[in-house]
């Protein structure tokens, strides 16, 4: 029994295996490989684009997905532990799917489940996931993964889809550019990660005139929902936008991705841009997610 918990989980062969399956179900997305099998999305903190993407693609694969979006109605309202949760309705399921507000949370439950368990984002930690649709799109677009420039904006310190992602092109030989405000840095676990790899990267506090020569431009919105103190985030908040006008000057073949939702920090002139990249990056979720689910219940395709 495998669960994805941190992209850390996942060597570089099998990102490359599940960017092929990932490849071979965006051909034929209909595929009743889990016929019987049911999946429960449990959603401790609010989704909209992972939630709908995973039940999409446990529908795709012919499963039946049960658990809920909202844990105000449920027992953990009450007062019910995680563990005793996660003990229950491992009972009920061949996988769960979660998504918790604390960090660690999704490891624990991997511990206690009698099934495989994906994160589905834990805090500010990892989103695995989300890393493997952003693989999918990036190699996508730039027909490979290897020594890419990528460029991570915004939100570096909270931003757990550019922790997860980082790590993951740490496999690959990526050079990487930082652009944050200096309370929104990447945590330096992460700038000691990169060091420890001999991977090239530099940060910087300002976005213009530094995307030429990049290849994916990866923009995050600032998160509110991660400030204890409202001041901080106002502080911060508009600190970044993306304008069309300054894509002009950067490389063909680059493109702008971003987790989504977005708030301010990409401006509705980008959308028109062929650079633009981020609504089919949604898309990808399905294919990489349906991907996910196979791989991790051993289903082959």
């Amino acid at each position: 029994m495998k669960s994805l918990i941190s992209i850390g989980d996942l060597t570089r062969e099998e990102i490359v295996r599940l960017m092929e399956l990932a490849a071979e179900f965006e051909k034929n997305p209909e595929q009743r490989l889990l016929q019987g099998r049911v999946i429960a999305s449990l959603f401790f903190e609010p989704s909209t684009r992972t939630r709908l993407s995973f039940e999409s693609a446990i529908n795709r694969l012919g499963a039946r997905v049960i658990g809920f979006s909202d844990a105000t109605n449920t027992s953990v309202s009450k007062g019910e532990s995680l563990h005793d949760t996660i003990s229950v309705i491992s009972n009920y399921c061949d996988m769960i799917v979660m998504r918790h507000s604390l960090e660690g949370a999704a490891r624990y439950a991997s511990e206690v489940a009698s099934v495989p368990v994906v994160n589905a984002g834990d805090g500010a930690n990892q989103h695995p996931s989300q890393t493997l649709l952003d693989l999918y799109s990036i190699k996508k677009t730039q027909g490979t993964l290897e020594n890419l420039h990528v460029m991570m904006v915004g939100d570096l310190k909270y931003g757990r889809t550019v922790h997860s992602l980082l790590e993951a092109l740490s496999h690959f030989n990526a050079r990487f550019t930082f652009v944050s405000p200096e309370e929104l840095r990447l945590p330096e676990e992460y700038r000691r990660y990169l060091s420890d790899r001999g991977l090239v990267f530099e940060e910087f506090e300002e976005l213009d005139g530094r995307m030429e020569d990049v290849d994916i431009l990866y923009m995050t919105r600032i998160q509110k929902e991660r400030f204890n103190d409202p001041m901080e985030y106002e502080r911060v908040k508009n600190a970044y936008v993306l304008r069309a006008s300054m894509l002009e000057g950067t490389r063909d073949n680059m493109r702008v991705l971003h987790p989504l939702p977005r708030v301010g920090e990409i401006a509705t002139d980008v959308d028109a841009s062929p650079k633009a990249y981020y609504f089919e990056q949604t898309r990808n979720g399905v294919y990489a997610r349906m991907a996910a689910i196979c791989y991790l219940l051993g289903v082959k395709v």
